[in-house]
């Protein structure tokens, strides 16, 4: 769609007149005009968009505990955060499709409703079964709604006020995954589990209606034309599925067999990707001597490590005694020393990157480490505050890379538009690697629950391993870079 297009198409919607300022001399809008008249309500909706999408995922992991006391399903764990986080995958590749078609207003109406629905699933639910249905629900929502935060700012703001809401939009995620843990926790801590999600439901449908007069309407010719990759999406979801039943499914062989055959997916995946006319990654992340693989892979191998912060609530109760709203917080710890290490990093010159980028790994699996070798029963509480410590070091780990991983694959080629698709995979990327863990993980917690310390231990141990890769692709990376 050109911007004449696109101008035409917010100019021909019915909407409160405009009363904003002209555009300043410089080019770049202010924070104050951003946040007033009708910008403020689009801003409100594109920022709450994103910030139901990151907060949600935390905001869960905070619950669970309470969750599986309640309704039981405990061997369903790591599928709650599986099934959300694969179906924010499809919506994901769905995003500019559903934009083209239907535009801003109802792209976003779809995606709040949806997440709605998700969530008084999750409300009502009588058992974990149905509870997974209402996440997969809320995890297509959400993924929409993470999809659309960038892509709706053109169509709904002002060129000169695009910079300062592209970066609310990132500020999001970090406000997102510092509130999650500590909001569901709170919620757990007088047992108010379903209305957690009732709040969650009245939110969403606060911001729908708020986008029914905020942003443009219209749409209908401009759909992405480029075809959805099927076979990648579906042997992903297999993969992910199959690595969700190891946890399920009896210890020894069965277990055995439902790893096997994820990774054999996973392998099919790849091969798919690299062979199909359609991928979900772009097409430069597998030709040969480009670096946009390894550049992948660290960050995979990173937000891997992310994934612990899903068990954390639930081993800070078991295994410190902590109430649930403590372990919330703790279980925030790691996204805290991701925020602050990234707000350090950004300043950083080429040099450093490149150093920061090599340390990342090594930071994040040693407090990884860490934090899984003093688990204990009935834990201390300077012991407690050691976990805390390890965690946010394990976070810093990943905000020292994350804004450099992001300039390294925009150049990982000199043409711009590629550019762009390459940096925007990122957040496909984390996505996958989320999914893929999380479902791991639940196995892992399977093969050591004989007693919650071995289960606390195996997990994350075993997540280092896939952390530790990152080691050597972070090299490969960065290797010829000065």
């Amino acid at each position: 769609m050109t911007r004449n297009s696109l101008n035409a198409s917010v100019q021909s919607t019915n909407q409160p007149e405009d009363r904003s300022p002209e555009p300043p001399a410089n080019g770049v809008g202010s924070w104050s005009e951003l946040f007033s008249g009708r910008h403020a309500v689009v801003v409100s909706i594109l920022a709450g968009g994103v910030a139901l999408y990151a907060m949600n995922l935390y905001f869960t992991a905070a619950l669970l505990p309470s969750i599986v006391d309640d309704i039981g399903g405990d061997r369903y764990y790591a599928w709650v955060a599986t099934g959300f986080l694969m179906a924010a995958v499809i919506a994901s590749m769905l995003v500019s499709r559903i934009l083209g078609s239907w535009g801003g207003a109802s792209a976003y109406l779809t995606g709040f409703l949806v997440f709605a629905v998700g969530a008084v699933i999750n409300a009502a639910s009588p058992t974990m079964e149905l509870l997974l249905v209402g996440r997969v629900i809320q995890g297509f929502g959400g993924g929409l709604l993470a999809g659309l935060g960038y892509a709706v700012i053109r169509t709904a703001l002002p060129q000169h006020l695009w910079a300062r809401a592209a970066g609310l939009m990132s500020a999001m995620w970090g406000v997102g995954t510092l509130i999650g843990p500590a909001s569901g926790g709170l919620f757990a801590e007088f047992g108010a589990w379903r209305w957690a999600y009732v709040l969650l439901m009245a939110v969403a449908i606060v911001l729908a209606g708020l986008t029914r007069w905020a942003l443009p309407r219209g749409g209908g010719s401009t759909a992405d034309q480029a075809p959805v990759p099927v076979l990648s999406l579906a042997l992903l979801t297999l993969a992910a599925t199959a690595f969700s039943l190891s946890s399920a499914v009896s210890t020894g062989a069965p277990t055995a067999i439902a790893l096997g055959v994820g990774v054999a997916l996973i392998a099919a995946f790849f091969v798919a990707e690299r062979r199909g006319g359609a991928s979900v990654l772009p097409k430069l992340t597998y030709a040969q001597g480009n670096s946009l693989k390894w550049i992948y892979l660290t960050v995979a191998a990173l937000c891997a490590g992310v994934m612990t912060e899903n068990f954390i609530p639930l081993f800070g109760q078991e295994l410190g005694g902590l109430s649930p709203l403590i372990a919330g917080l703790l279980g925030a710890a790691l996204s805290v020393g991701w925020v602050v290490a990234q707000i350090f990093s950004v300043s950083f010159a080429p040099s450093a990157a490149r150093r920061a980028i090599r340390l990342a790994p090594l930071l994040l699996t040693g407090g990884l480490i860490a934090y899984g070798l003093l688990q204990t029963d009935g834990a201390s509480t300077p012991r407690m505050i050691i976990w805390a410590v390890a965690l946010f070091l394990a976070g810093a780990g990943i905000g020292l890379a994350f804004p450099h991983l992001s300039v390294a694959a925009m150049s990982s080629t000199d043409d711009p538009a590629e550019g762009a698709k390459a940096a925007a995979a990122l957040n496909t990327t984390q996505l996958i690697s989320y999914t893929v863990t999380s479902a791991i993980a639940g196995t892992l917690i399977r093969l050591g629950d004989t007693t919650p310390v071995d289960s606390a231990r195996l997990m994350t141990i075993g997540i280092t391993v896939l952390t530790a890769l990152g080691i050597v692709t972070a090299l490969m990376a960065t290797r010829g870079r000065s």
